[in-house]
């Protein structure tokens, strides 16, 4: 059986092809670091400006752009000229996008101003109700009754007389004498008025 030259040539051919695509060139990693030392400088300097002296951004938007350039080795190996352009473009587009992304979001809040904010304090006002409590209980009935209608409840001393079924001049009097109870009872517990 005879072979046919030009069957022969196009699966050398592929043959070759595929061979060359199993075994594409790493990017060259002499490439990248003479890239390093060429640029690394200059492009941190220019992304200072652009983000506005922040170096910690910087560095980093300056080794995202290393490795972009890294990923097309293949590409720049072919570039004619410098690549510095290329590598501020990339740069550039980068913080844009950062800047962008940032505006999309929320900004963030920093808590620690919060923790110099005085808080409320649950426990004076829990004592202060502690010890109004403790006073009302050594008032008598009669006076209490009168003190949560009117105070507490908010009742004239017309709508207190009525609920409570006494005459108004009696609440006047009962709510008199009871405030002053009051006053002593939390004057004896520390609370001055």
């Amino acid at each position: 059986m005879r072979k046919d030259p030009v069957v022969a040539k196009e699966r050398g051919t592929r043959a070759r092809h595929r061979m060359s695509a199993r075994s594409a060139p790493e990017p060259d990693e002499d490439l990248m670091r003479a890239l390093y030392r060429e640029h690394a400088g200059p492009l941190l300097a220019y992304v200072l400006r652009l983000v506005a002296g922040d170096r910690q951004r910087a560095e980093d938007v300056v080794q995202e752009t290393l490795i972009r350039a890294w990923k097309n080795a293949g590409s720049l190996n072919r570039a004619t000229g410098s690549v510095r352009p290329w590598l501020v473009t990339v740069a550039r587009r980068i913080v844009i996008d950062g800047h962008r992304s940032r505006q999309a979001r929320p900004q963030e809040v920093d808590p620690s101003p919060l923790e110099v904010i005085p808080a409320e304090d649950e426990i004076d006002k829990a004592l202060w109700l502690m010890t109004l409590s403790d006073a009302l209980d050594d008032l008598t009935p009669a006076h209490r009754e009168v003190l949560v209608e009117t105070y507490f409840k908010g009742r004239t001393v017309n709508e207190a007389a009525e609920t409570l079924g006494i005459p108004s001049g009696t609440v006047r009097s009962r709510v008199f004498y009871a405030l002053r109870s009051m006053k002593l009872a939390l004057e004896e517990r520390g609370v001055t008025a």
